[in-house]
């Protein structure tokens, strides 16, 4: 799988491992943590969890111009990294009667973590300049890093919950995977100068920006814009597993001893670790035959499959979900996450390779910065949405984010000859 890679390629692979740990950690237990620490109505705890997601990445927008302009890439990661590690020391040092420390935890968490992603993406990006042909690959390499730390995750933090019964923990875990994800960095960071624009040699990048004309550049990021607005709502219902589908876990489905609300995330990340090598290899025959859908059609296919997902939870409630008694298989989430999964990896890895290839070489970071911003939107809106969760029968709450996903992959059909223009 890794023939013809650039070296660099597991140095990210790692690095975004154990940072996603620490993420994923936090992504399992927040909303519980809320709900047990603080006592806070689903309303306040979706405007808390929106607004954090939407922060975790809008900073994006200032991470890509800081890594274009002004740090590179290599700097503006180790930064990121500390500034996480330390939001994590704060939230674990949060309780009821310390609620600022929790409040600067998510906000460092937030600008770090902002700061991190988009220039990962950025150098992995550049590690493909000369290798154009392995990029989708290479960003589906690096987004089964991403969920080997989100499948370890969830697992850590319902072992920590059995074993201390004090979600405090799992934040102190979160710490230490930080402290590990930078020093796995720092260690591997001489492989990845070549993909940095402050210390790489810059032949590359003026020699691709001179065949760009102004006029196709602004065609370039008109073209990314239209892809931004549609999958905001994806992003919409993806960030449903932190909040209706953990609230629908906590109060839906049965109870069992090696099950807990935070454990069902597991599996998203988990089947992305098994379909992923399963479809680089169907998508790599496809190639052969000259027959792979181009990132578009990906990207397309994926909005339908999780327009999907949502119509198996429309189901769940129906068959019971509604009554919140804790009455439901837990078949019906990990069948829900299954497609999700499904839809995730066909959308968003392949989604930042899209922008690496379009976006112009001079502003990538920026509009990189602008696919997180996208994410920004969407994951806010989530959470927005989540403060209803109790107000509507869930059947109709999912409904409705069917009817979004749906409306959602018809603005795809129709900018699919804009989207394809400039996909190679």
């Amino acid at each position: 799988m890794l023939k013809g890679h650039p070296k660099g390629i597991m140095v990210m692979f790692f690095t975004e491992m154990w940072e996603r740990f620490g993420f994923y950690i936090l992504m399992a237990v927040l909303t519980l943590y809320m709900d047990s620490e603080f006592g806070w109505s689903d309303s306040v705890k979706g405007d808390h969890y929106g607004g954090f997601l939407g922060l975790v990445y809008f900073i994006p927008l200032l991470g890509g111009w800081l890594g274009d302009k002004i740090l590179g890439q290599i700097t503006t990661v180790k930064i990121g990294a500390l500034l996480m590690s330390l939001g994590y020391i704060a939230l674990a040092l949060s309780s009821a009667d310390q609620l600022v420390s929790f409040y600067i935890g998510l906000f460092l968490i937030a600008f770090g973590t902002g700061l991190f992603k988009v220039n990962m993406a950025v150098l992995i990006g550049n590690l493909y300049r000369n290798k154009v042909h392995l990029k989708d690959a290479g960003f589906n390499i690096f987004y089964m890093g991403v969920n080997v730390g989100a499948t370890i995750a969830p697992l850590a933090a319902t072992a920590l919950g059995y074993l201390f019964d004090d979600y405090r923990m799992s934040f102190w875990a979160a710490a230490v995977g930080m402290f590990v994800c930078l020093i796995t960095f720092q260690s591997g960071k001489y492989k990845l100068v070549s993909a940095d624009v402050k210390q790489s040699d810059q032949k590359n990048e003026v020699l691709d920006e001179a065949l760009i004309t102004p006029q196709e550049s602004v065609q370039r990021i008109t073209t990314l814009i239209v892809l931004f607005l549609i999958v905001i709502f994806f992003w919409l219902a993806f960030y449903q597993n932190g909040f209706a589908l953990t609230l629908f876990a906590e109060r839906s489905t049965e109870i069992y001893n090696i099950l807990r609300p935070e454990t069902y995330q597991f599996f998203n990340p988990f089947f992305i670790l098994v379909l992923t090598p399963l479809l680089l290899r169907y998508f790599s025959m496809l190639n052969t035959k000259g027959k792979e859908p181009s990132t578009p059609v990906k990207i397309f296919i994926g909005m339908l499959i999780m327009g999907a997902s949502m119509v198996v939870m429309v189901f769940a409630s129906l068959e019971g979900g509604n009554d919140d008694a804790n009455n439901m298989s837990p078949a019906w989430l990990i069948s829900t996450y299954f497609i999700v999964t499904l839809s995730e990896i066909l959308i968003s890895p392949m989604g930042q390779s899209y922008v690496s290839k379009v976006a112009p070489p001079k502003i990538q970071g920026l509009m990189m910065g602008g696919w997180f911003l996208a994410t920004s939107a969407g994951s806010y809106l989530s959470g927005l949405l989540g403060k209803f969760y109790s107000d509507f029968q869930h059947h109709e709450y999912f409904m409705l984010l069917t009817g979004i996903l749906i409306i959602s992959a018809v603005l795809a059909l129709l900018s699919m000859k804009r989207l394809k223009r400039f996909a190679h």
